[in-house]
């Protein structure tokens, strides 16, 4: 069984997020990048199913500048196969959108013909949680979303699907091939030490321009400005419950 992994470079998950001086987007010059969580999941679920026998080949496919092919080294370090880079210049947090990209992994899908793509439920950067759905819907594939647990058939011709939902688990299972989505809670993944880190650049990394691949990659939406909170306010200490009551009720307005 073969299986496709994407993959996102965003803004560091730990790293204090800011904008532009024109308040036109997040800055992202000179700041540290790395994969996204919910992706990093989902690459290392692809990696234990083959080692678990259930994948003989793993790709991981990643849309966007030239340094996204460095977030995919990342993965080929982890266990990863071979890699494809869908090269553009547009932002991947505001112009290329959620369905341009389904799109664009539906082209790599028929190219590879998988039988399990796997995607984060989200990406930290513009938290769409769209791509998957988006992409299940081309393929007219069924889709497991916010997976905490993935389980292969023996006869590998369907999975069960652990989904986190708002009133607890949910158990479904889906015929393959299919779309599934990774949640927090599906796997720890593993850190590639630098002798991987180094052998992986050895490994296929395959570089297509997204431009020529027939996809209409025009941006449905646009981000009119971007602002940072506003700075939280010092608490204080009250004396009594009434007080307290008080002070929502009157300055708070909560009340």
């Amino acid at each position: 069984m073969r299986a496709v992994v994407a993959v996102k470079r965003v803004v560091d998950y730990a790293v204090k997020v800011r904008v532009k001086a024109d308040k036109s987007a997040v800055e992202t010059d000179s700041v540290k990048m790395s994969m996204n969580p919910f992706c990093e999941i989902a690459v290392e679920e692809g990696i234990r199913m083959k080692e678990k026998g259930h994948i003989k080949e793993l790709i991981a496919v990643s849309c966007g500048p030239d340094k996204a092919s460095e977030t995919l080294r990342t993965a080929l370090a982890m266990g990863v196969d071979r890699a494809i880079h869908i090269k553009t210049d547009m932002r991947t947090d505001q112009e290329l959108q959620p369905l341009a990209v389904a799109k664009l992994l539906q082209k790599v899908v028929e190219k590879e013909s998988p039988e399990l793509v796997l995607l984060g439920k989200q990406a930290i950067d513009d938290d769409s949680n769209q791509t998957g759905s988006m992409l299940a819907g081309l393929l007219n594939w069924p889709q497991a979303g916010s997976a905490s647990n993935v389980t292969v058939d023996e006869s590998k011709t369907s999975i069960t699907v652990a989904r986190e939902v708002d009133s607890g688990i949910q158990e479904v299972k889906c015929p393959l091939p299919a779309v599934v989505t990774a949640d927090l809670r599906l796997n720890e993944p593993r850190y590639p030490t630098l002798p991987k880190l180094m052998k992986a650049k050895k490994k296929p990394l395959e570089v297509m321009d997204a431009a020529s691949m027939g996809v209409d990659l025009t941006p449905r939406m646009e981000v009119i400005m971007m602002e940072e909170p506003p700075v939280r306010a010092g608490g204080i200490k009250v004396d009594s419950v009434d007080q307290l009551v008080d002070k929502l009720k009157n300055e708070a307005k909560v009340l």
